[in-house]
């Protein structure tokens, strides 16, 4: 099949290296930008991306760098379990992501006068962030590699996954955060998590790239 054909949902998706060049980047900047928006907001999200926007509120370390660094345990699964082009391919989304979160750290400043739209805003960058690395072999790192392990060996579904582990992250934020922050922060996960699990499920999408 070409890599336009949408045709055949069930068979995978051959991706040419520009197209995975290409997602990489936007989804890396997708993701920075969520991040961004949320943290100037004072929320978090689901998944390892909420557990870095929560720490970077008492470390005074841009929440993308946090990212990369919460991480790392998680490349030794990615490179054994996946293999090591998946693991290659986190590794520079972890530090693009890590890169233009601390350059627009220094460079950006965000004033964000409505949670509601910080929530929504950053729930569809995260989440649509997260979809195109994914849909291209690149995990967006953390417990993105447990959900594309548990996808290729289980079959479980990345978007189930995900909601199991933002109500974990939550569950945590709710010891740290204000009822109201908390209630945004709940909002922002459900949409970042509703996005992974309707667009990337078995029968669906699913992407192979020619250099996997």
């Amino acid at each position: 099949m070409k890599a336009s054909d949408p045709g055949e949902p069930n068979q995978p998706v051959s991706h040419t290296l520009l197209e995975d060049a290409l997602a990489l980047i936007v989804g890396c900047i997708f993701v920075a930008t969520g991040l961004a928006i949320l943290h100037a907001a004072g929320l978090v999200a689901g998944g390892m991306a909420g557990t870095a926007l929560l720490v970077s509120q008492f470390v005074p370390l841009a929440p993308g760098l946090l990212l990369g660094l919460l991480t790392l345990p998680f490349l030794v699964l990615g490179y054994f379990a996946i293999g090591p082009l998946f693991a290659l391919r986190t590794v520079v989304a972890s530090v693009g992501i890590a890169v233009l979160s601390v350059v627009a750290e220094d460079t950006v400043r965000l004033g964000v006068d409505s949670p509601l739209v910080a929530a929504i805003a950053g729930g569809t960058l995260l989440g649509q962030g997260m979809l195109m690395l994914v849909r291209h072999g690149t995990g967006l790192g953390g417990f993105g590699v447990l959900a594309v392990w548990l996808l290729q060996k289980f079959g479980w579904p990345i978007g189930r996954t995900a909601i199991v582990v933002d109500v974990i992250v939550l569950g945590v934020s709710a010891i740290f955060l204000a009822p109201i922050p908390l209630m945004w922060s709940a909002l922002c996960a459900i949409i970042m998590g509703a996005i992974v699990y309707l667009w990337h499920r078995p029968g669906v999408y699913a992407g192979a790239s020619r250099m996997g």
